[in-house]
């Protein structure tokens, strides 16, 4: 893929809420943790944008995807601490935190309008899990005609093999796979 410079990124982390990592080995979420980390830290050096998203739902699952209602799955239910960010995690009171009910970030949410107000014109992608959330916001982000880089040290999915197939197909085509060092380069 030829080299084409980011324009006015943002750096969008995804899903990394206490009930999705707490099935985690604990040593692979705290590399997970410690990579994005890294990640929001030189982008807020860099006065770029940090969005933090994240789903929450209510506990009747009224407002759940069909397979989260159909199996009865309850996670990241509304006020419990299953829902919250990682308190690892280096927020702060300037990002935004966008909540959403479906595997897109963009679907649904003010997204958009806060890429808008914003100025973003690029993103940057961690969180989990790569081959859904991560592949939906990576794709719609795509759409809206933003170069798109996945942060590899910082994503990760408790499925491996479509973790491989998801990146393999976007590569190159959707996005860009790089490591932190390498999104540093580019985010100057």
């Amino acid at each position: 893929m030829t080299h084409i410079p980011m324009a006015h990124p943002a750096l969008m982390v995804i899903d990394l809420t206490n009930d999705f990592l707490a099935s985690w080995e604990t040593k692979r979420r705290a590399r997970l943790i410690a990579a994005t980390n890294d990640l929001v830290v030189y982008f807020r050096g860099k006065t770029r944008p940090v969005i933090w998203v994240r789903q929450d739902f209510k506990d009747d699952l009224s407002d759940a995807f069909l397979e989260m209602r159909d199996r009865n799955v309850k996670l990241n239910i509304i006020g419990t601490a299953g829902a919250e960010l990682d308190p690892r995690l280096e927020t702060g009171e300037d990002d935004v935190t966008i909540v959403k009910k479906r595997y897109s970030p963009f679907f649904g949410t003010d997204l958009d309008a806060v890429v808008v107000e914003k100025g973003i014109g690029s993103m940057v992608i961690a969180g989990i899990n790569t081959h859904a959330c991560v592949r939906m916001a990576a794709i719609d982000a795509y759409q809206r005609d933003m170069r798109v880089i996945l942060a590899s040290e910082a994503i990760d999915c408790y499925d491996e093999e479509h973790a491989r197939v998801s990146l393999r197909y976007m590569d190159g085509k959707i996005a860009r796979v790089l490591g932190n060092a390498e999104i540093k380069a580019e985010i100057t």
